[in-house]
C-alpha cells in the first residue's frame, strides 16, 4: 500500500510505508542517566468545549500514556510545557494532573517531577502575588510526593526590575522547599512572554543570575533543566554547576551529543521530544548504560531529524505534532487536543511527521498508523 502525502504549494508525492515496527530489547532499568519524558494530555473529544474554556482531559488514556512510559523506564516530568500548561490547560486543570498522575507513579513505582508555576494569576501581577502563586502550587506538588520542578513565569519575567528580583524571590522559594527541586529555564523560542528571564535579554547576563540563584543554595537544587536549544552555551553551563546539581537537556535539537557528553562530562534529560521517542529513547540509554557511546548515537542520531521538524518554528506548536504521533501510534484514538491545538500545524508539517516517525520504526503498528494518516488524508481532501 501507498499513500499521497501533500506537499506544501497544492502538490503531492508518494509514500511506501514501513511494514514493520522498530525491533526493540525488553525494556528496563536506566543505570547510566536520569531521564524524563515531558508528556502531553489526553483530550476528551466528546467534551462540548471551545478554544479559551477549561481543558476537559481524558484521565484514562493521560495515565495510560504515563504507565506506557514507566514501563520503559523513563521517568514522567509532569504538567510542564508538554502538557499545555498556558496553552489550553490552566491551572486547575494541571493540579488535577499532577494529583492523579503522582498518585498513579506511586502505584506503579514510576519516577514523576511536576511543574511549580503561577498561571493561576490572571493579568499583571505584583512580587508578592507571584511568590504566593509559587507557594501554592509547591504545597501541591509536594503534599502530592513528587518533585518539583520550579517553572519559569511569564508573570516574574513582566513584573521583575532586574536580576534581584529573581535571586530574591527564588532564594525564598528553595528555603522553603522540603526536597531538592530542579530549576527550570525556557527559553524565548518556546514562550516569547519568557524573553529576559533572569533579569536580562543578554543570555550571558541571565546565565550569571541564574548560578548565583544555585549557588547559594545548591543543597536545595537537584539539577537544571536548560531549553534554550544552543549546546555550547548548555555545556558551558553544566561545566559550572556545583558538585552535585545536575544538568538536564531540555535541547530538542541537539540531545543525544549533549547526553552523550564529553572528558568533563554529560547532560541527563527532561525532554518533550521522548514523549514520541519514549521506547527508542530508553533503549538507547540502556545501550549506553554499557559504555558503547558510537552504539547510543547511531541509535538515537537519526532521531533528530524528526524532533527539528516537529520543533520548527513557531516551536511552542511542537504539542500538536507530539499528540499526533501519539495518535498514530495507537496510545489515543482521536486527534483533539485541549484548546483546539490539533489546528496548529499544517497538514503538510503532519505528513513528513508521520513519514519521518514511520521510517524510524516509532509506530507499534505501522498499519494501524498508516490507516489513521490515509483516513485523515481523506477528510483533508488529498486524493488516495
Amino acid at each position: 500500500m501507498r499513500l499521497r502525502l501533500p506537499e506544501p504549494g497544492g502538490t503531492t508525492r508518494e509514500y511506501r510505508p514501513r511494514a514493520e515496527p522498530l525491533a526493540l530489547s525488553a525494556p528496563g532499568p536506566l543505570t547510566s542517566r536520569t531521564v524524563f519524558s515531558a508528556a502531553h494530555v489526553v483530550a476528551d473529544p466528546y467534551a462540548d468545549t471551545t478554544p479559551g474554556s477549561p481543558a476537559a482531559v481524558d484521565w484514562d488514556a493521560t495515565l495510560a500514556f504515563r504507565r506506557h512510559l514507566w514501563s520503559h523506564g523513563l521517568g514522567v516530568a509532569e504538567a510542564m510545557d508538554t502538557a499545555q500548561r498556558g496553552m489550553g490547560l490552566d491551572w486547575a486543570g494541571a493540579a488535577e494532573l499532577i494529583r492523579r498522575s503522582a498518585a498513579e507513579a506511586r502505584s506503579v513505582g514510576g519516577r514523576i517531577a511536576c511543574g511549580v508555576g503561577t498561571d493561576q494569576l490572571t493579568g499583571p501581577a505584583g512580587l508578592p502575588e507571584i511568590r504566593a502563586a509559587y507557594e501554592e502550587q509547591l504545597a501541591v506538588v509536594e503534599e502530592s510526593g513528587a518533585q518539583a520542578v520550579l517553572m519559569a513565569s511569564r508573570a516574574l519575567a513582566a513584573a521583575a526590575s532586574g536580576p534581584e528580583d529573581y535571586l530574591d524571590l527564588y532564594g525564598h522559594l528553595l528555603r522553603q522547599a522540603s526536597e531538592p527541586v530542579i530549576l527550570h529555564w525556557l527559553g524565548p523560542m518556546f514562550d516569547p512572554a519568557l524573553d529576559g528571564y533572569w533579569g536580562s535579554a543578554d543570555l550571558d547576563a541571565a546565565t550569571e543570575t541564574f548560578l548565583d540563584v544555585i549557588a547559594a543554595h545548591p543543597d536545595k537544587v537537584d539539577g537544571i533543566k536548560v531549553s534554550l536549544l544552543d549546546a555550547r552555551r548548555e555545556v558551558e553551563l553544566r561545566r559550572r554547576l556545583p558538585e552535585g546539581v545536575r544538568c538536564y537537556t531540555g535541547d530538542d535539537f541537539h540531545y543525544p551529543e549533549l547526553i552523550a557528553g564529553d572528558e568533563q562530562g554529560f547532560s541527563h534529560a527532561l525532554l518533550g521530544i521522548f514523549d514520541p521517542l519514549g521506547p527508542l529513547a530508553a533503549e538507547a540509554v540502556r545501550i549506553l548504560d554499557t559504555g558503547d557511546v558510537e552504539a547510543f548515537r547511531k541509535t538515537l542520531d537519526p532521531t533528530v531529524a524528526l524532533s527539528r521538524h516537529l520543533f520548527e518554528p513557531p516551536t511552542r506548536f511542537y504539542k500538536t505534532g507530539v499528540v499526533f504521533l501519539a495518535w498514530l501510534a495507537g496510545h489515543q484514538d482521536h486527534f483533539t487536543m485541549v484548546g483546539g491545538l490539533q489546528s496548529a500545524r499544517s497538514l503538510p508539517h503532519l505528513a513528513r511527521a508521520y513519514e519521518l516517525a514511520d521510517g524510524l520504526g516509532l509506530f507499534p503498528d505501522p498499519a494501524r498508523a498508516e490507516s489513521r494518516m490515509r483516513a485523515l488524508l481523506t477528510v483533508q481532501g488529498v486524493p488516495q
